[in-house]
């Protein structure tokens, strides 16, 4: 064994520092080669300076090896100096071996300074370079994914997904199939995260799979993804609201409620969960339940207003009218104007007869509900009560024009 491999025993053994002094005292009289291979181990070490130090004395002796400007490039990006790395990277010509390496270095670079476009073009210029080369297909895709692009990204993720060469601690066939299914192509993607799941079980990756399983209908699918991912990582709190709507499409319903549960201790101040808590609470004929979990949801956040509106529909189908005008006026105390919330208020007057409040606020949004059939007939029939008769005539002539087979209301309009 010589001298560089007993200072690496020694180092993966634990005697770090003992490695390191028989590293400086051999660095002192190595070839050039040598010296470049401990620039590497220095590097893998974390001592970026150490290796910098070496590289620039190499680079005084090879100035026209461009993999030289490449590594140096690499050593002042992890020592934050980024314009100077870039600075590198742009003395290697296209001719050198390292070029491609340069370009992707140069993008990420770019990238980094939100210079997207100059990105796009040194990973375009590469591909043009070699148009066969597996990383630089990656990198492109990668990079359109990143960016959002994902129609753009497909081509080249599939072109590295079926290139020659395998990309180490990579899996491109999970990044092609969250561009399939983040474009709406569902059906490809679960292919590829098959596919790809069977060389790398991936949290993310678990997740898209069952998202996208979901997307499809396949229930089974999506409940057998997002349980594995459960079991993977109980703390990945995207998967619980999933997972309870694909128990809940099952007709699994304490399922779908536990998962729900099991996900509000996770992620407590998730209120779609609460909400859906709620509803799924109510589907089990459970009401006390659902109230008290969506009366939470408005306690912590009186702006929700699909919390609000649920309680809403379920007090005024209990005909609760009380507490629903008390909710209402609740709504008002914290400045929570909604006109669907007026009409709540509106029905609930006139059910406790206050009809002189209840015809201020159905005025206050007849316009907004001038098209709404069951606006139209609710505040017909209420008009028709409150002695408005002309005014209640023409809204059920409109709910006729709009249900022109609704014989309950002509016959009301001809009796009239």
């Amino acid at each position: 064994m010589n001298v560089f491999e007993k200072a690496i025993s020694a180092i993966e053994s634990g005697s770090v520092e003992l490695g390191l002094e028989q590293l400086a005292k051999l660095e002192k009289n190595a070839d050039h080669q040598l010296k470049h291979d401990i620039a590497e181990l220095y590097h893998e070490l974390g001592h970026v300076e150490k290796a910098k130090k070496i590289i620039d004395e190499l680079l005084m002796l090879y100035p026209d090896e461009g993999s030289l400007y490449a590594f140096a490039a690499e050593l002042l990006i992890d020592m934050d100096e980024e314009d100077e790395a870039i600075e590198m990277l742009l003395e290697i010509k296209q001719e050198d071996p390292a070029f491609l390496q340069a370009q992707l270095l140069l993008a990420d670079l770019y990238q980094m300074q939100s210079l997207d476009e100059v990105a796009e073009q040194k990973l375009l210029l590469a591909a043009q370079a070699a148009p066969n080369e597996t990383i630089i297909s990656y990198g492109l895709g990668e990079f359109y994914l990143e960016r959002g692009d994902y129609i753009k990204s497909i081509p080249y993720l599939k072109k590295a997904v079926h290139g020659s060469e395998r990309l180490p601690n990579v899996h491109v066939e999970l990044l092609l199939a969250d561009a399939y299914s983040a474009s709406g192509q569902f059906e490809d993607a679960l292919k590829y995260y098959e596919r790809g799941l069977k060389n790398h079980l991936d949290p993310n990756a678990l997740f898209g799979y069952g998202f996208t399983a979901f997307q499809v209908g396949d229930m089974i699918l999506a409940i057998e993804q997002l349980e594995a991912l459960m079991a993977l990582d109980p703390d990945y709190s995207s998967l619980y609201p999933y997972l309870a709507k694909a128990y809940e499409a099952e007709g699994r319903l304490d399922d779908a409620f536990e998962t729900l549960e099991r996900g509000m201790k996770i992620d407590e101040f998730n209120e779609s969960l609460y909400i859906h808590a709620g509803k799924l609470s109510f589907k089990k004929q459970n009401p006390v339940e659902g109230e008290t979990l969506l009366r939470k949801v408005i306690a912590l956040n009186p702006s929700n207003v699909e919390a609000v509106q649920t309680l809403a529909a379920y007090l005024k189908h209990t005909e609760s009218y009380e507490e629903l005008l008390e909710l209402m006026e609740h709504m008002r105390e914290y400045g929570e104007e909604d006109s669907l919330y007026t009409w709540y208020e509106a029905t609930a007057l006139k059910e406790q007869d206050d009809y002189e409040k209840a015809n201020e606020r159905y005025r206050e949004i007849e316009e907004v509900y001038k098209d709404d059939v069951d606006f139209l007939e609710e505040y017909g029939y209420f008009l028709l009560e409150f002695g408005m008769r002309d005014q209640a005539i023409s809204n059920f002539k409109k709910v006729i024009e709009y249900q022109p087979e609704r014989e309950d209301i002509s016959e009301l309009l001809e009796n009239l």
